[in-house]
């Protein structure tokens, strides 16, 4: 094992599962802002849609829903992906993690460089 090495798998693990809760957060805030019934009031509110166009009024919440839930489930790999990574795991699971934690931004974009370039920890 490298020394000079040493902190990048736990950091990219780390990474990971900052960028994985705050999918969970973000994907669970749209699932369940829209499954409350919360966001579509909102939704008619702003946008006051006429009352001939009934797909204004479900589309919006629907997709809010199938991202929400992409996200979400993104969120779990990343969060499971990042305790792997953190406790010397299984690579093929820690890479994973790091990939969908990518969607957070930077933090995923540096889990992954983190995590591939520890692969001789593993």
């Amino acid at each position: 094992m490298d020394e000079g090495r040493g902190g990048m798998v736990s950091a990219g693990g780390v990474l990971s599962i900052i960028g994985g809760a705050l999918e969970v957060i973000g994907g669970g805030l749209m699932v369940g802002l829209v499954g409350t019934g919360v966001l579509p009031r909102l939704w008619h509110i702003l946008l006051l849609p006429g009352p001939g166009d009934p797909f204004v009024k479900f589309l919006p919440p629907l997709w809010l829903i199938v991202v929400g839930g992409i996200l979400l489930v993104l969120g779990i790999v990343a969060i499971a992906g990042g305790v792997s990574a953190t406790k010397r795991g299984s690579f093929g699971l820690s890479l994973a993690g790091a990939i969908c934690a990518l969607p957070s931004g930077i933090l995923g974009l540096l889990a992954i460089i983190f995590v591939s370039l520890g692969k001789r920890e593993f």
